[in-house]
């Protein structure tokens, strides 16, 4: 019988060309990117269901349900800022999550401006209606100027943001966005930091509101400066629709 022909069995690295190890590189890239969106994703998501809850709570002032708390009912000026300043802020933490989804902003251009006009009048209308509140705090100045200066930054910043994008400067606009909505955020961090401070903690109320007045927005801007550094191709896109854009 004839010789059979022998096979040579080469080791799998032989196969393995230049072009394949970019290409391994590239999907290993890929699934990383895929992993940090999935994360971020998710944490947007916990943003936004935290954003909704404080929302449709502080709704009650407008329809007169549930208690006032003792420290917000002695203020001077409770009355008829309270529920401006509730309703106002309310519906600025609703429409708020919605700014930042990019498929939104892609698909429905109409409705991201819509929400838009929305979370802006209610970013202005909050901020005027704290300072007018902190102006009757009866916590002391410390606080009145924390939740005071909190009111003209959450305005000057909406601001800033609605010029950005009426001058045809998306990035820039998405920037100060995101700094708007820091500072929105700071009715959130303020109801996670006083419970926390005062049944976990044990700190006095006055003295925990005075601190917080300051610490449930200015870390909130400092997050906010520190993910724009980080990601900073996630907001310097113009990845809208074309007729979203307004030039100079």
């Amino acid at each position: 019988m004839a010789d059979m022909p022998r096979l040579e069995v080469r080791p799998m690295a032989a196969f393995v060309t230049p072009g394949g190890s970019m290409m391994h590189s590239a999907y290993r890239s890929q699934a990383s990117t895929t992993a940090k969106s999935r994360r971020s994703g998710y944490a947007w998501g916990v943003l936004a269901v935290l954003s909704g809850t404080v929302a449709l709570l502080s709704y009650r002032y407008l329809f007169d349900r549930g208690p006032v708390p003792p420290g917000v009912a002695a203020n001077r000026h409770v009355h008829p800022w309270l529920i401006v300043h509730a309703t106002s802020a309310a519906t600025a933490l609703l429409c708020g999550p919605l700014q930042f989804v990019r498929r939104l902003r892609l698909r429905h251009p109409g409705w991201h401006r819509a929400t838009g006009r929305v979370y802006v009048a209610g970013c202005m209308v909050g901020g005027l209606s704290a300072v007018f509140l902190a102006a009757g705090i009866s916590t002391g100045p410390v606080a009145g100027a924390g939740f005071g200066a909190l009111g003209i930054a959450w305005m000057a910043t909406t601001a800033i943001a609605l010029r950005k994008v009426l001058t045809g400067r998306l990035a820039e606009h998405r920037r100060w966005m995101m700094r708007s909505f820091a500072l929105t955020l700071s009715a959130v961090t303020l109801r996670l930091y006083l419970p926390f401070s005062t049944f976990i903690l044990g700190i006095e109320f006055v003295v925990a509101y005075r601190a917080i007045a300051w610490l449930c927005w200015l870390p909130n801007l400092l997050v906010a400066e520190w993910l724009m550094k980080a990601h900073p191709s996630a907001l310097g896109r113009d990845d809208v629709s074309p007729d979203f854009k307004r030039s100079e």
